[in-house]
């Protein structure tokens, strides 16, 4: 039960530290923008998925991954707390969990919290974090979460996952951004549209950690960004959720390829109406998988400046949609489940534990 206040609600979103100042006039990105043509068939392996995130996405690619350890094998973290951090409550998440540390965060409460979903059937079973692959990073000039944050989230992963299969970056000078070798803004300044240009290609450190035997990628791409229906894929899960979401599909994959995927969960003010095409198409996550036979879904959130209040278009890590928010019943989680198996269309490869769309 949420002990939050709507105004508190509305501080929290606004002072969000995973974004910068409400944008009310950035590009919308539509179809229009991407292709207008259906999701080619795919051949998805559903067995090993991985997910990432920045900020607001980075704390639910944790979610995500812990919902579904059963199948999604590697997550990328970059600028996030650890699971369960807000409790159910805004103002712990403010107090707590992005740009100050008020008091002693209890991990061994978060972690009883883990469990007991675990035991509740509402997450997978802990035991399948012990070879998973994970991947955290925190740019040193990064004040918007800070480093205390994320460095209990990478404490947290230790006591699941063997330390050999963790790479935690956190000495580069880089502020609150997905950093890449040469796209989006001043690499020392989180602004819009939360993409920077800093000599570092995070997207391939990332995948190149949690999918062994990448090839590098070339610099030409062969796939194409789709459009999907949200709300009629995922139906009354995505409520708080954009009409539209993108994947992009390399094109050995539109031609039947084997491949694997990835969900790539954007931060806040990062969803497609505030920033354009530049999350899905900036931060070198397409050029990676374009090369390497995996497909992306970029699922992405809106705004709301009513009840659910999330005005900055944040993923819900502090229980805005759902009260189970961070475990498999939670809404938002249930809705990018439903998109991404809609995206398969090999029914071998849905035979996974905990699978179906209901």
């Amino acid at each position: 039960m949420m002990k939050s206040k709507p105004f508190l609600r509305h501080a929290m979103c606004f002072s969000m530290l995973s974004a910068g100042a409400l944008s009310l006039s950035a590009p919308a990105f539509s179809a229009e923008s991407s292709t207008q043509k259906a999701v080619p068939p795919l051949t998805l392996d559903l067995e090993k998925v991985t997910v990432s995130g920045l900020s607001s996405g980075g704390y639910m690619a944790t979610q995500f991954q812990l919902a579904h350890s059963d199948w999604v094998k590697g997550v990328g973290v970059i600028a996030g707390g650890p699971y369960f951090c807000a409790q159910g409550d805004i103002t712990t998440a403010l107090a707590q969990c992005v740009n100050k540390v008020e008091g002693e965060i209890d991990l061994e409460a978060l972690n009883k919290k883990a469990a007991q979903y675990e035991a509740e059937g509402k997450i997978a079973s802990l035991s399948n974090m012990k070879d998973t692959k994970v991947w955290l990073f925190h740019g040193t000039q990064d004040t918007r979460v800070i480093s205390q944050v994320s460095d209990l989230l990478f404490e947290q992963y230790k006591l699941w996952t063997d330390t050999q299969s963790i790479s935690y970056i956190n000495d580069k000078p880089m502020a609150h951004l997905f950093p890449t070798e040469n796209n989006g803004v001043n690499c020392m300044k989180s602004e819009s549209p939360f993409i920077g240009n800093c000599d570092y290609d995070a997207a391939g450190a990332m995948l190149s950690h949690l999918v062994e035997e990448l090839s590098v990628p070339n610099e030409k791409l062969s796939g194409q960004i789709h459009s999907i229906d949200q709300q009629k894929i995922a139906g009354s899960d995505a409520k708080t959720l954009a009409s539209e979401g993108f994947v992009y599909v390399p094109e050995s994959c539109a031609q039947g390829e084997h491949c694997r995927a990835h969900i790539s969960f954007h931060g806040c003010n990062q969803y497609a109406d505030a920033v354009g095409d530049a999350y899905t198409t900036q931060t070198g996550l397409n050029e990676w998988a374009d090369d390497n036979n995996i497909v992306v879904l970029y699922p992405q959130t809106k705004k709301s400046l009513f009840m659910p209040l999330n005005p900055q278009g944040c993923w819900d890590w502090w229980g805005y949609a759902s009260s189970d928010y961070a475990n498999r019943d939670g809404a938002q989680i249930r809705a990018v489940k439903k998109l991404l198996f809609s995206l398969n269309s090999a029914p071998s490869s849905n035979k996974v534990a905990g699978s179906t769309n209901e």
